[in-house]
């Protein structure tokens, strides 16, 4: 692919900062009915394959390096791995770490798992399910309805070539799939189990091909054309198709505005610093960017960050809780068989309590990686664990996990989290190695949500009774932020929103966003589709607009 050399001067229809779920989806469309399109993306372009990491975690790698200081960081960007330390303020020592998502074309659906479900109809009235949350800003409804997306959920499973079967517990919403392979044996058997129980278990919605020996690639690349992410459905035919360019290792530095309006984008493109014009912009960088992009844009004008007068920019942070289940069923799971095939919702509402929803997860990480964690936590919990001991911990962490996740089937459970104002995204008064200011986050589990984390756990073991399975601990865990949502939140009120329910920034008239931090609440389900249907609905309001 040609690469893009920036024109001096030109001013584009749109650009778009960030090409994930919602900046991909929103641009193909765009571009698709004859707008100029821009895309920015931070991290580095792996559309060609030829300079990225595939089929394996980052982390496989990094034993081979010569010199891990300086080269990890370039082993995560060629994996698609996001790649800066966030520090994690809420306890009283700060730790860092780097999120688990993604960077450069694709965002984190080049690593996603490709399950693409809808939320249901309850996720939009969310208020009414937690009467006990007084604290919690949680709406009473969303600014859109269900029945508002249902056009744009039905586009984008066509469009992202979802296969699965429907819930059963979506009574009459059935959505027309494309036809999944059948269950391989240990799923199969797993299904007819949950049925014996009486649970409705179907098989799970995902925007993946199914190629022979398809290992679902969840939390890699993958270099089969099997995974259905933004880059390859979106991002690519748009760039090639609808004239649509494309600038990526290209970081966005912040925006110029007037009281109304973006004038301009100021960006470092491979050394270089840019200033970008179009008439329209759109931030789709994620969740934890986007609000950061804001709030590095503070002037004279904005003096608390572009656009955040009423103080909500990184506020009300969602991250989901999840849980892992390993179900050892007897026989050894191969690497390259489809394990990530299965999902049921009995426990999503039920007697007018909301939990979330149950998946398979695929398959875990590398044993050294998950010893690796093992081993640190530990030596952080104690505080005196010396070098040694932490040295012995990781080999036998690491047999021990081999032996015992090499028969074992991962379900994944998702409780939905509920936004507070106090659990944010920051910057940091300290920077980075490039100078920059660094990302904070703050996030607190309230009593009452550790009783729904407990309650869930507790309905899954009564499920789980006739498997032997071990459960691995992860809701509480604030490095677990892959479904990050809701820190640049949209709705009616723009005393209480960022955006209106348009997707358009309440105080500027050419400023959007196209991500997850618009959501209100954050479900019981992975914000994928939903994100994709929010960009849809966005792609044909923006050309109803510009017809007008």
């Amino acid at each position: 692919m040609t690469v893009y050399i920036p024109e001096p001067g030109r001013e584009w229809d749109f650009i778009i900062v960030g090409t994930g779920m919602g900046g991909a989806t929103l641009g193909h469309a765009l571009a698709q009915a004859g707008q100029s399109v821009l895309f920015l993306e931070k991290g580095r372009s792996h559309i060609n394959g030829d300079v990225a990491l595939t089929d394996d975690y980052a982390e496989s790698f990094f034993p081979k390096l010569k010199d891990p200081q300086s080269e990890e960081i370039t082993t995560l960007a060629a994996a698609g791995r996001y790649t800066e330390e966030l520090e994690d303020v809420s306890g009283p020592q700060p730790r860092s770490f780097i999120p688990f998502i993604g960077s450069g074309t694709g965002g984190s659906t080049a690593l996603y798992g490709m399950a693409l479900e809808r939320f249901f109809a309850s996720d939009f009235s969310p208020r009414q399910y937690y009467p006990e949350a007084k604290k919690s800003s949680v709406p009473a409804s969303w600014p859109v309805k269900y029945d508002d997306l249902l056009p744009f959920y039905e586009a984008a499973e066509q469009q992202y070539r979802v296969r699965g079967t429907p819930d059963p517990m979506r009574g009459a919403d059935e959505a027309n799939y494309l036809p999944p392979p059948p269950f391989i044996p240990v799923n199969q058997a797993l299904y007819d189990c949950l049925r014996h129980q009486g649970l409705n278990p179907y098989h799970l919605p995902m925007a993946c091909e199914q190629v022979q020996d398809c290992q679902s690639c969840q939390s890699y690349l993958c270099n089969k054309n099997c995974k259905n992410d933004s880059s390859r459905i979106c991002l690519a035919p748009a760039l090639t198709q609808f004239g649509a360019r494309l600038l990526d290792e290209c970081e966005v530095i912040r925006l110029e505005s007037t009281r109304s309006d973006v004038s301009s984008i100021v960006c470092m493109h491979r050394g270089r610093e840019l200033t970008l014009r179009a008439r329209k912009y759109v931030i789709a960088a994620g969740a934890l960017e986007t609000p950061r992009l804001l709030l590095n844009s503070a002037s004279s004008i904005w003096p608390n960050g572009l656009a955040n007068d009423n103080n909500l920019v990184g506020k009300n942070l969602m991250r989901h809780y999840i849980d892992l289940y390993a179900l050892f069923c007897g026989e050894r799971v191969k690497r390259n068989s489809r394990v990530k095939e299965l999902a049921f919702n009995d426990l999503y509402l039920r007697d007018g309590k909301k939990l979330g929803s149950v998946q398979s997860f695929g398959f875990l990480p590398p044993e050294a990686m998950l010893a690796e964690q093992i081993a640190r936590d530990l030596r952080e919990e104690s505080g005196r664990l010396p070098a040694a001991a932490f040295n012995l911990v990781k080999p036998i962490a690491r047999f021990a996990l081999k032996q015992l996740f090499s028969r074992a089937l991962i379900l994944a459970t998702t409780l939905e989290d509920l936004p507070y104002e106090q659990n944010r995204v920051m910057l940091s008064n300290q920077t980075d190695r490039q100078g920059r200011k660094r990302l904070q986050i703050k996030y607190t589990v309230r009593d009452n949500e550790q009783v729904r984390i407990n309650t869930f756990r507790q309905e899954m073991k009564t499920i789980l009774k006739p498997y032997r399975y071990m459960l691995l601990k992860q809701a509480e865990n604030n490095q677990r932020i892959a479904h990050v949502c809701g820190t640049c939140r949209f709705g009616l009120n723009p005393q209480t929103s960022v955006c209106d329910a348009n997707n358009k920034v309440h105080a500027l008239d050419n400023l959007y966003i196209s991500d997850s931090s618009v959501f209100p609440s954050s479900g019981g389900i992975n914000p994928s589709l939903t994100i994709a249907a929010l960009s849809l609905r966005l792609a044909h309001h923006l050309g109803s607009t510009h017809n007008a």
